[in-house]
């Protein structure tokens, strides 16, 4: 491609709302321009990338013997209706009418939908197991879009769906999806880790999530530093401590004016965190807001130096609605004392107490009283009167024993690429999608989940693949291989020789060439290319051409050679090559 034909609007400064690297460089290299806030148009250069990903991700898939579909951006809000998800999305799904006033929502996910596909076609279980996925546009109405594509509102998707008769087969094609997933991003070339996670409003059993290290991820995870565990921090567990052996203290009352937080507490009594307790009082249940009642609330204890999970908390089996924070004037009147002063001890409510703070002696927490602190807490002893169960309800923290035994946990950040969920028989069930087992009897379908963010994929690699003058492409997902750069080339007829030729050659073997033949000074030239990123380049300038010389170079070395025109072909064409020979 001749750069004089091709839209690339090049910036030399980075937009004001841009707030991470990737999406500075894609503004500025002309991969997107913004349409509204956490809306893209994808420009040709970013284009070719979204192609090269496409590319890797269906022939991964058609190895495993995943089928390609297309299905709808526009659902019906019935399919929703089915399985409760029309209500249970809440804002993110965004719902319009038609002109006959019949309830769409543009598609955030398609469960429901390739769910009404198959219980139409498929009724038997001779004809399954079935692998079926897309690549599609999605719209989530997310509140706060940032990051530019990283989270956007509008993207596109990789999304997947499999059904089975049995237990086994399902089983079997996670693992292949597991291993797909995980051939893909090593095909990008990219520092991943798969973790164990929680599967949110997409539902089911098991799952794990695809996680491009970098600095920027809105995701936690947790990994060991010895063994393979691995999981984001919503999922993420510790192996238990087993109980102090200290010598219990006498439970005493001791005065603590003024003091509300554990930073306060620990600077008062010059304690560590580790040494205090802190009991938050959750509302799990809905009987009215103006209700304020014992039963709708729990008392939730941690060490003071451990935080809650909120997704852990969510599956205890007291939680029966939304968990939210109980107000000040809730927390009086449920016990009679302020916020910062509350403690476990005879509090009225049903108690869920972290197995580490259960293990721990002679903490300090609060007495239910104002300016009042228990010193010398210990749960077996003190608990003896409340009900209460001991649970994992904390997140990890670094340095905790990996529950595996395999060393320490290691805390990471992360851009989730790629989920996989064991849906089960959760969206089968509520839609009525069974097919007839070897007995003759009706049985729901087993279904597997299967997505990957392309889009997300592309500022995952920038993030990834960059250096202060621009993006360093991964090979296999550069828009092109090589970047032409003759150097004035409209003052000489051997320059523009050596360069078309070196054009004509190499795109005749079917390597992807970006020839700049504009009219541009050399200093310009070599900016952009360094912004746009292009895995090799070839420079020809007039002393070197009369030399029959070319300077070779790669993008993410800068180290540069000297070749005849031939031997920087040939060089070319044997990498490009042996890159796509390879599996």
């Amino acid at each position: 491609m001749r750069q004089t034909t091709l839209f690339i609007p090049t910036l030399k400064e980075s937009p004001a709302d841009a707030e991470i690297v990737s999406h500075q460089l894609m503004v500025r290299s002309g991969l997107i321009r913004k349409g509204a806030s956490g809306i893209y148009s994808w420009l040709p250069l970013g284009l070719l990338v979204i192609k090269k990903i496409e590319a890797i991700i269906r022939k991964q898939l058609a190895s495993i013997g995943a089928q390609e579909i297309l299905m709808p951006v526009i659902q019906p809000a019935e399919l929703w209706e089915e399985t409760g998800r029309w209500e249970a999305m809440g804002p993110e799904l965004m719902r319009i009418k038609d002109r006959h006033d019949r309830a769409f929502c543009l598609g955030p996910t398609h469960e429901e939908v390739v769910t009404n596909i198959f219980r139409g076609e498929i009724k038997s279980y001779k004809d399954l197991p079935i692998n079926l996925y897309q690549i599609q546009t999605k719209f989530r109405d997310e509140r706060r879009p940032r990051f530019g594509v990283v989270r956007a509102r509008e993207f596109i998707m990789k999304d997947g769906y499999s059904f089975h008769s049995d237990r086994t087969s399902f089983d079997q094609t996670y693992e292949k999806m597991f291993t797909c997933y995980s051939s893909i991003l090593n095909e990008i070339d990219l520092d991943y880790r798969a973790v164990e996670a929680d599967s949110g409003n997409i539902g089911g059993q098991k799952s794990h999530e695809f996680h491009v290290l970098s600095d920027i991820g809105e995701d936690t995870i947790v990994c060991t530093s010895e063994g393979g565990y691995a999981a984001n921090l919503e999922a993420a567990v510790a192996k238990k401590s087993e109980p102090t052996d200290s010598p219990l203290h006498e439970l005493t009352e001791i005065a603590t004016p003024g003091v509300k937080t554990i930073e306060e507490l620990c600077a008062f009594l010059n304690v560590p965190a580790s040494s205090t307790l802190k009991t938050l009082i959750v509302r799990v249940s809905d009987h009215g807001e103006e209700t304020v009642s014992k039963n709708s609330f729990l008392a939730v204890v941690l060490r003071g130096d451990h935080d809650l999970n909120l997704t852990k908390l969510a599956k205890q089996e007291e939680v029966l609605g939304e968990i939210t924070l109980a107000s000040e004037n809730e927390v009086r009147k449920i016990l009679d004392a302020p916020i910062g002063f509350i403690g476990p001890i005879n509090c009225g409510l049903k108690v869920l107490i972290d197995h580490e703070a259960f293990v721990s002696n002679n903490l300090v927490c609060g007495a239910n009283e104002v300016d009042k602190h228990m010193e010398g807490f210990n749960s077996e002893r003190d608990l003896s009167s409340t009900d209460y169960r001991v649970t994992d309800i904390r997140n990890v923290s670094p340095g905790d024993k990996a529950v595996t035994g395999e060393g320490e946990l290691k805390f990471f950040k992360g851009i989730e690429v790629g989920h996989i969920f064991q849906l089960g028989t959760k969206y089968s069930e509520a839609m009525k999608a069974s097919v007839l087992d070897e007995s003759g009897t009706e049985t729901p379908a087993i279904m597997g989940c299967y997505g990957m963010g392309v889009t997300r994929l592309v500022a995952a690699a920038i993030e990834q693949h960059h250096d202060n003058e621009g993006i360093i492409w991964p090979e296999k997902i550069a828009p092109f291989f090589v970047h032409l750069l003759p150097l004035n080339m409209h003052k000489s007829d051997l320059v523009r020789e050596i360069a078309e030729h070196c054009y004509d050659e190499l795109s005749s073997r079917g390597i992807g060439v970006l020839f700049d033949d504009r009219e541009e000074r050399p200093g310009v030239k070599f900016a952009e290319a360094d912004l746009i990123g292009i895995p090799h380049r070839l420079v020809i300038g007039e002393k070197g051409a009369q030399d029959n010389l070319i300077e070779y170079l790669t993008r993410s070395s800068k180290e540069m050679v000297k070749l005849s025109p031939k031997e920087a072909i040939e060089k070319i064409v044997s990498r490009h090559n042996s890159l796509t020979a390879e599996i």
